[in-house]
């Protein structure tokens, strides 16, 4: 009976006897009205997890009218959200419209906690170049199509532009000089994105194109410009203070810990992941390091490979259903229109809900030793990213969760419950036996586990104001150790994006707590397997409302 309880709920059979419908069906309007505007509205990201299927023609609007009309919206939606309050009535309804207003908390944070439409200039150069990243990301061929879309949304960038001229009226110091830092790498990386285009083009997208790119480029010019003469005087805070992220914690992820729990969290966790590192390094002594992959084609053979390998090890360990309509994740090189613009975002192209079942693609550069942090570990072996970003992590559970037969459980909220899977993943797979026979991979799990508990330490200062920004950079640079550029990047992203830092550390440990309480719980009756076909369904809902969930279920409640 209990395996019956629990696949019903995966398999969407309580959500359709619910015995409450007609309050279950207006939570779900409300959810669905609420993603179909988001499509419309949600910023563009230069992270890959909260991609968003946009609609057809898309084409982003941060006019100061338009910025008002998305406030106003929302607080209907959080008018209509706080007017069904009594209605969800089982556990299962209750975490429903909970999901609901996580989503709408995450979008007050960003307008009124976070305000990077106010504060933060880089965000008007994301608006203005990550559409066109987004549209570049799927695989070859690029058809004629992709590129009239890449047209139209590079011809909108000077819009982009002026309206960041017109809403930046809280500007900080520290994102004036990200964004200028930026800006000069715009013109060569529009030049070599159109070549790289040209040959794809027809005669007339060819002119579209570099007229497009002209009029962007002085845009961006006259951006920068305004940037450098207001530069002065501008203050150099970027913490949202502990009210703030008391709200993001408490609304937004729905973690239950304070600022200072997480601190002592992640401290702890990064001490743990030293011990076993250095544990494992003596362990080691005389081991040779990973060679570097010998060419591009090496590595992306060696990861198309162990992909295939990964999954048989989830079948035969008995960790996690793998079906066979799921996609792969595969590796390319850049292609010559990706390459340069390579900088705007993660370039994995992990599919959408409107693409289930297609292969994933992770672009990789070629092999050398001067590679940042994680692409230096992919030419050594791609098995971390895979178990991480691909199968069973992001792309794997991401895949699962758009086929959700519940509807609100198809969309990503917040990062700590999809973070802390592909943290988890990491662990379960290493702790299962993946890397039995690679010493020295093993290593490069523990240091990866270092770096994300050392993450929390410096999102949370960041976010209270205890780091700066160059003292975030300087930190992790020593302590993980990092490349500088590696460091200063993730210090930028996570000063702007104050939370997502956490995600991975205490999304993991909320994780193990939860399949620790399941286990005592259920007794001889859990099966691990069932319970990770729960979670990876689950895996864009927060972790607490899937413990409560579950939980539920296994206590017949």
């Amino acid at each position: 009976m209990l395996k019956r309880a629990i696949s019903l709920a995966v398999g969407g059979a309580a959500l359709l006897a619910a015995p409450n419908a007609a309050a279950q069906a207006e939570v779900q309007q409300l959810g669905a009205q609420f993603w179909a505007w988001r499509a419309a509205t949600q910023p563009a990201t230069s992270d890959d997890i909260p991609r968003i299927v946009r609609p057809a023609q898309w084409t982003p609007d941060w006019s100061p009218a338009a910025v008002a009309a998305q406030q106003a919206r929302l607080a209907a939606f959080e008018a209509e959200w706080k007017a069904l309050a009594a209605r969800p009535q089982t556990v299962s309804e209750k975490v429903d419209y909970r999901l609901v207003g996580s989503a709408l908390s995450r979008v007050r944070w960003e307008f009124d906690h976070v305000a990077a439409w106010r504060r933060q200039p880089h965000f008007y150069v994301a608006q203005a170049l990550n559409p066109i990243f987004e549209v570049l990301l799927p695989p070859p061929p690029l058809e004629r199509a992709r590129i009239d879309d890449v047209i139209r949304l590079l011809g909108n960038a000077p819009a982009i532009l002026s309206a960041g001229k017109a809403n930046l009226t809280d500007m900080r110091g520290p994102f004036v000089d990200a964004a200028r830092h930026q800006i000069a790498d715009v013109p060569a990386s529009l030049d070599g994105m159109v070549a790289g285009m040209n040959p794809h083009a027809t005669a007339a997208q060819r002119r579209q194109l570099a007229t497009a790119k002209a009029r962007a480029l002085a845009a961006f010019a006259d951006f920068d410009a305004y940037l450098a003469a207001k530069r002065p005087g501008v203050s150099d805070t970027t913490a949202v203070g502990r009210d703030s992220y008391r709200y993001f914690l408490g609304s937004v992820a729905l973690y239950p810990y304070s600022p200072e729990e997480l601190l002592v969290m992640g401290r702890q966790e990064w001490a743990r992941s030293v011990l076993f590192e250095e544990l494992e390094r003596n362990r080691n002594a005389g081991v040779p390091e990973l060679p570097i992959g010998s060419s591009i084609d090496t590595v992306i053979a060696q990861l198309d490979a162990d992909e295939l390998k990964v999954r048989d090890f989830l079948r035969e360990k008995n960790l996690l259903t793998v079906p066979d309509w799921a996609g792969h994740y595969n590796a390319q090189p850049f292609p010559a229109y990706l390459a340069p613009i390579g900088w705007l975002g993660r370039t994995f192209d992990l599919t959408s809900q409107a693409r289930v079942g297609q292969n994933a693609t992770v672009y990789l550069p070629d092999p050398s030793s001067k590679l940042g942090y994680f692409n230096l570990s992919i030419t050594r072996d791609p098995r971390p990213i895979i178990v991480h970003e691909g199968v069973p992590g992001h792309f794997f559970q991401l895949t699962l969760g758009w086929k959700h037969p519940n509807p609100l459980r198809r969309h990503y909220y917040d990062s700590g419950a999809n973070e802390g899977t592909g943290f988890y993943a990491e662990e379960m797979m290493l702790q299962a036996g993946l890397w039995a026979d690679a010493p020295k991979t093993r290593e490069i799990i523990y240091n990866f586990a270092r770096l994300r508990a050392l993450r929390v330490e410096v999102d949370v200062k960041l976010a209270l104001g205890e780091f700066s920004i160059a003292e975030a950079a300087d930190y992790l640079e020593q302590m993980v150790p990092m490349d500088r550029a590696t460091a200063e990047e993730e210090a930028v992203f996570f000063a702007a994006s104050p939370g997502q830092a956490i995600s991975y550390q205490i999304g993991k440990m909320q994780t193990a707590e939860f399949l620790a309480e399941a286990r005592v719980r259920e007794g001889k009756a859990f099966d691990l397997k069932r319970f990770h076909d729960y979670l990876w369904q689950n895996g864009n809902v927060p972790i607490a409302l899937q413990k409560e969930e579950y939980l539920a279920m296994v206590s017949g409640k």
